[in-house]
């Protein structure tokens, strides 16, 4: 991929050995037999195949790694983990590389994390969530007017259909608070 003197900065703040030495111990005994690849329901729109990535990874092809969307595109679907012949931990590294992404702040990926916060904010207040208020706190958070707009005709479409509804949620207790908490407690101890 290119050598943008942008992203080579953002990425020089990665430590790469430190960073992505726990995702090629994880993926090291990979012998890119390509079953992560054939069994993906997201290969088609990835910019490098998941074989492709590991071996970047292997390879420590960090800028390379950060500068594609494939680990962002992972669905967590396990197929790739459930077929492999080797046993490897493939939807665990690709979270890894996630979590790295989102450590480092890397602006290419704030779009994405934005969506994951926003949606879990809202399970965490709800118990589930809560489609109008997750999509207005997204939005504003992309601080662009425009970008609802492209979405409007699909939110109509299922307000028409009872899939989504305008009216404000049901103040209760928050029932998931105390698992909230427990994986913060773990997160903090790592």
């Amino acid at each position: 991929m290119g050598n943008t003197a942008g992203l080579q900065k953002e990425i020089g703040a990665i430590s790469t050995f430190a960073d992505l030495a726990p995702i090629r111990k994880m993926i090291r005994s990979c012998i890119q037999c390509g079953t992560c690849t054939a069994s993906c329901p997201n290969e088609f729109a990835m910019d490098f195949t998941p074989r492709r990535l590991w071996r970047m990874v292997l390879m420590d092809q960090t800028e390379d790694i950060f500068e594609s969307k494939t680990f962002v595109l992972c669905s967590s679907c396990y197929f790739c983990t459930l077929r492999c012949p080797r046993g490897l931990p493939l939807t665990e590294a690709m979270s890894a590389l996630k979590q790295i992404a989102t450590r480092k702040k890397l602006p290419k990926f704030k779009e994405s994390v934005n969506f994951y916060s926003c949606f879990i904010e809202s399970v965490r207040r709800h118990g589930r969530v809560n489609e109008a208020e997750f999509m207005t706190r997204y939005f504003a958070r992309l601080k662009n007017p425009l970008i609802p707009l492209r979405f409007a005709p699909l939110g109509v479409r299922l307000m028409m259909k009872g899939k989504i509804s305008m009216l404000p949620p049901i103040k209760q207790a928050r029932p998931l608070e105390s698992i909230f908490r427990s994986v913060e407690a773990l997160e903090e101890r790592k």
